[in-house]
């Protein structure tokens, strides 16, 4: 590759990255507006399961301000995640076969269903059963009351981790399909794969063996999903 080609492809790459940051800009200033009602969606799932008299508070002076600005932050992420598959494909695509786009723009799609998907069930299903067993564990001597950023700071953490978490059988596809390994060597290894999966459910949920399930599982089950859907080679 020449000198011209390399810095060419610098250009189109800053050029795409730019992209992404400007939409991430745009959702963070519309999204700023709407911070209380960003907030009290995000919020739901925990205030919902409070015991009355309980509360959400703040344990920093600047907390009741620059919470919902995070929140809008972290929002602003998560919805600037299409962009940038979208952005990644546009710029990986001229490089690629006829027949590789026709298999890649799929996935491409695939990619983006099953990040939402994650975010979606850890939000919907995983934070909801997390928070009850939290507080349903509470000594009847504690009054649960959870800090707004910390709260914050935890769900984004979880819902992340699942959409990262959710794009195994890409990954699985994309390995096996590309040579790098194969569905014989992905069978062999299965057991260390489950490790694995155990063990980054451990460092990415909460410090209980049902969190850690509830992300370990589906990427077991998605790893095999992945398998059925990759070639054989």
């Amino acid at each position: 590759m020449s000198k011209e080609s390399f810095s060419d492809h610098l250009l189109e790459l800053r050029s795409r990255l730019i992209k992404v940051i400007i939409l991430f800009g745009i959702l963070v200033i519309v999204g700023i507006p709407f911070a209380g009602e960003i907030y009290s969606f995000v919020s739901a799932p925990l205030i919902n399961l409070l015991p009355d008299g309980s509360s959400m508070i703040a344990t920093e002076v600047a907390s009741p301000f620059m919470a919902p600005i995070k929140l809008v932050v972290y929002v602003a992420i998560l919805f600037s995640m299409p962009w940038l598959f979208y952005q990644t494909w546009i710029f990986i695509s001229p490089g690629l076969y006829k027949n590789e786009k026709k298999f890649t723009a799929p996935l491409m799609l695939s990619t983006i269903v099953l990040f939402f998907s994650g975010v979606g069930f850890a939000f919907f299903v995983v934070c909801p059963i997390i928070f009850k067993f939290f507080i349903s564990m509470a000594p009847d001597s504690i009054q649960v009351m959870t800090d707004i950023s910390q709260y914050l700071s935890f769900i984004f953490k979880l819902v992340f981790a699942f959409g990262i978490a959710f794009e195994i059988p890409v990954a699985t596809i994309l390995l096996i399909n590309n040579g790098i390994t194969s569905k014989a060597s992905l069978i062999k290894a299965r057991p260390y794969l489950i490790i694995l999966f155990l063990i980054i459910g451990m460092l990415l949920t909460p410090p209980d063996i049902f969190s850690q399930l509830f992300l370990a599982i589906p990427m077991w089950i998605l790893f095999e999903i992945g398998m059925i859907f990759a070639k054989n080679k």
